[in-house]
């Protein structure tokens, strides 16, 4: 019988998140913990070849990898798709779930974080463009994450006073979704934030791999107050790997602060050239 197996606990994203949270099973007792993101690079690999991949690569930056896009055999399909996810699940569920009344900030925020993935944000700044309380900020970027639409890497430091550790980036994780909030579905050749989208969607494919791959990883980027950076940072038994994200380059050093701080650190260039292998392995 269904009530004498133990309670399971499963985090899902996406719309699922919501029916199953708001169907009123206990989520208690023996808890099994298990991330579904939008589709990962690792799964489909499985079915194309790595011509395949790289031929699919802008469909991916533009419309993103929720499962249903991938039935979708047009462009405004897949657009309508991604518009109606944003308006209903992003806007109506979330704030009847949250209680939260005021609809049209938390969609001027969303739009604020989306211009600005992938790079620093100021909570301090984004209230004053919002004319609301820092801590409104912060809470309703706290419910953001907490429902998987967006995430943030904080800065890497071992108490360098030179290093960043206070500032935070955010990032989402579908790229479409990204593109839907600000409404902007444009080929790759004519937009501007090209390098923004290719960030976005290889730091969260690598945070896909590493989940379900599960690995201790804990992943910063890394940033000293005179803009010596890097993209990436991951920690896993106290090592750092440093990664640099480039989208049309073959050339990056690493810091020479960083080097210095940590000698034992690796360190990769990763770009379309073989992007493939560090999100599927």
């Amino acid at each position: 019988m269904i009530d004498e197996i133990e309670p399971l606990h499963i985090i899902i994203t996406g719309s699922s998140a919501f029916d199953l949270a708001q169907s009123g099973y206990p989520l208690v007792g023996r808890n099994i913990t298990q991330y579904l993101y939008p589709i990962c690079q690792a799964e489909l690999s499985a079915t194309e070849n790595n011509l395949q991949t790289m031929q699919q690569l802008e469909s991916r930056l533009i419309y993103g990898s929720y499962p249903e896009i991938f039935s979708l055999d047009t462009n405004d399909k897949k657009r309508n798709y991604l518009d109606e996810l944003t308006n209903t699940y992003l806007l109506k569920d979330i704030l009847e779930f949250e209680n939260i009344k005021n609809a049209s900030i938390l969609k001027k925020l969303l739009v604020l974080v989306a211009f600005q993935a992938g790079h620093e944000v100021s909570e301090n700044e984004l209230a004053n463009s919002l004319g609301i309380s820092k801590n409104t900020v912060a809470r309703y970027l706290d419910l953001l994450e907490k429902v998987f639409i967006v995430y943030s890497l904080s800065g890497y430091s071992n108490n360098l006073r030179k290093e960043v550790s206070k500032s935070k980036k955010w990032f989402f994780y579908d790229c479409g979704v990204r593109n839907s909030i600000i409404n902007n579905y444009s080929p790759l050749a004519v937009r501007q934030d090209v390098g923004q989208l290719w960030e976005n969607y290889l730091i969260a494919e690598r945070r896909k791999i590493n989940s379900y791959m599960n690995r201790n990883v804990k992943s910063f980027f890394w940033r000293t107050y005179d803009r010596q950076e890097l993209d990436l940072v991951e920690t896993l038994n106290g090592k750092p790997h440093a990664f640099e994200i480039k989208w049309n380059s073959n050339k990056a050093k690493l810091p020479v602060a960083f080097a210095n701080a940590y000698p034992k650190a690796s360190f990769n260039l990763i770009n379309n050239d073989n992007y493939t292998d560090w999100i599927i392995n």
